[in-house]
């Protein structure tokens, strides 16, 4: 069972196998205990096998597996060896021993993904194998959008562990939006009292003439984030938080009317937001919706630490936990221009236009962040106008924006919307559920190139790396999340680990014969994905409107 998603980067396979047995002991050297808890309970769950600890590495006595950190690979490096000795997995750092023992795991079947043992019969074995392997890119991540949709705790839970499945290593949670404020901040109750809640959802794209007339909302307790942020950190998976400034901002505005832009508007009349689109209705650039913003900062900030290990020995470190995400996307600038408040402001800061004080906005927040020991990262728009140093970009709005960033000396985040955006429809037939922009297959999202070739080495430095994007208005419950994200994230996932070749060279017949076995594997995990033969019976959504516009952008 040698079928990998991602592709190792390199693989030779022996001629025989290493049989876990009841007798099969599990030893976890120094810096892999947490790496060696989380593999015994997995694979306990699947195999019954109980994996006792082995007091050293000898004591595995050629049938069970070691974990060792190896100081001389890369962090997230491993090597895999599988032979007469038993199974040794090293790693640079406990993350990479992760890695590998996700790899194990593979290798030992479909099965091993399931939550308890189909028999007392079963051989569990690991082929005779040497694996090298090693990520491309260092971000590697998954935007979750929770604002449009709730996604209770467990269902997020679940996905960082289909992440780490995938190797997988940034979880942006989207948690604010105009349809719902999904996050505590108890020094303002009312984000979470009133903006969490909407009292009906637009059913489709937003020319739709169908509602579900029942409200819909829910939010994060600061527990449950905690929990959130130190489960995905056993994972090593970090975790980004985005909080959307100043556009996007509508449930924040229905909760406190005097954020918004209060002298062209009826605020107090606003509500949560129940459909879809770019929404006018946006932050007024004040000094004290500065100040609620820092507010609410403030508490994100002890939320999320920026080193998740600092507090605790026992939680291991994770990448990029020091990112905050503050949107800056998207905001209409209408209402600034009809305000009498944002014109003095934009003349008491002399500013050219209302893009720049967007900029300026932004940049008040990338300063305060900078000051916390914090980065601030944001859509490709916040390049309008000016970005401060050390501000990285999340480039959406195809290549353009990254490639701008890039050669203006930031970090870039590649996540273009015309390949890695998930909620675009799989096929153009018209059975897919609810079809909304791109078409994007599996191949098509195999063949997405992070690095745009137009830049020079020093530019394509800049790249962290890439992520796909998971926007919910129609995407209502975990079954359409699944239908959506898979198979397409497998793609992606390998895509952001693996050295491929360039798009046009990749091999898209091997990849599809790997993820024969990788279906069953989802299957044991019970994931709802969208079968390669086109939607099952009751995946199919008849009758509800998308936008099947090819070459339109989405804009739900």
């Amino acid at each position: 069972m040698t079928e990998l998603i991602p592709a190792p980067r390199s693989l030779v396979a022996g001629s025989g196998e290493v049989r876990l047995t009841a007798h099969s002991r599990l030893h976890a050297a120094a810096g892999t205990e947490g790496v060696g808890r989380w593999l015994r309970t997995v694979l306990w769950q699947a195999t019954g096998l109980p994996l006792h600890e082995g007091r050293e590495l000898d004591d595995t006595e050629g049938d069970g597996i070691g974990l060792v950190i190896d100081p001389g690979l890369a962090p997230e490096e491993y090597r895999l060896v599988s032979d007469r000795s038993g199974v040794l997995v090293e790693g640079g750092s406990a993350a990479g021993v992760f890695w590998g023992a996700q790899t194990l795991r593979q290798l030992l079947g479909p099965d091993a993904y399931r939550r308890a043992p189909l028999g007392r019969d079963r051989t569990w074995a690991v082929p005779h194998v040497r694996i090298e392997d090693a990520p491309r890119f260092r971000w590697r991540g998954l935007l979750l959008d929770v604002a449009r949709h709730f996604m209770p705790k467990e269902g997020v839970l679940r996905q960082i562990d289909l992440m780490a499945a995938h190797k997988l290593n940034v979880l942006h949670l989207h948690l604010t939006d105009d349809q719902g404020w999904r996050i505590e901040i108890r020094r303002y109750p009312r984000l979470t009292e009133v903006g969490a809640w909407r009292a009906r959802t637009k059913i489709g794209h937003r020319a739709s003439p169908l509602w579900e007339d029942k409200p819909h909302g829910g939010y994060y307790t600061q527990d449950d984030i905690r929990e959130i942020v130190a489960y995905a950190a056993e994972r090593h998976i970090g975790v980004v938080p985005e909080i959307d400034v100043p556009g996007h901002s509508q449930a924040a505005i229905a909760a406190y009317p005097e954020l918004g832009n209060t002298d062209v508007v009826d605020t107090a009349s606003l509500t949560v937001w129940d459909t879809w689109g770019i929404n006018p209705n946006v932050l007024a650039p004040t000094d004290e919706t500065l100040r609620f913003y820092e507010g609410v900062l403030e508490e994100v900030l002890e939320l999320f630490p920026a080193d998740t290990g600092a507090s605790s020995p026992a939680v291991p470190s994770t990448p990029f936990s020091g990112f905050v995400h503050l949107g800056g996307d998207e905001c209409p600038k209408d209402q600034w221009r009809a305000s009498a408040t944002a014109q003095r402001r934009i003349g008491e800061l002399g500013l050219k236009d209302e893009d720049a004080l967007q900029a300026w906005f932004i940049g008040h927040f990338a300063d305060w962040l900078a000051a916390r020991g914090r980065r601030l990262i944001g859509w490709d728009e916040i390049l309008e106008g000016g970005l401060a140093p050390g501000a990285a970009v999340s480039s959406w709005r195809g290549y353009a924006g990254g490639i701008a960033a890039a050669r203006a000396g930031h970090d870039v985040v590649m996540c273009p919307e015309q390949q890695v955006y998930l909620d675009h429809r799989q096929d153009a037939g018209p059975d897919e559920p609810v079809p909304i922009g791109y078409v994007r297959t599996l191949e098509d999202v195999y063949r997405f190139e992070p690095v745009p070739p137009e830049l020079t080495a020093e530019e394509a430095g800049r790249v962290l790396g890439t992520q796909a994007n998971v926007w919910t208005e129609v995407m209502e419950d975990q079954g359409r999340v699944d239908y959506q994200v898979f198979p397409r994230l497998a793609a992606f996932a390998e895509v952001a680990w693996s050295p491929l070749p360039a798009p046009a060279e990749r091999d898209v017949a091997d990849f599809e014969r790997r993820m024969t076995a990788h279906y069953r594997r989802l299957d044991a995990l019970g994931v709802a994905y969208r079968p390669p033969t086109g939607p099952l019976p009751w995946q199919k959504r008849p009758g509800l409107l998308g936008r099947p516009i090819e070459g339109a952008p989405p804009n739900l």
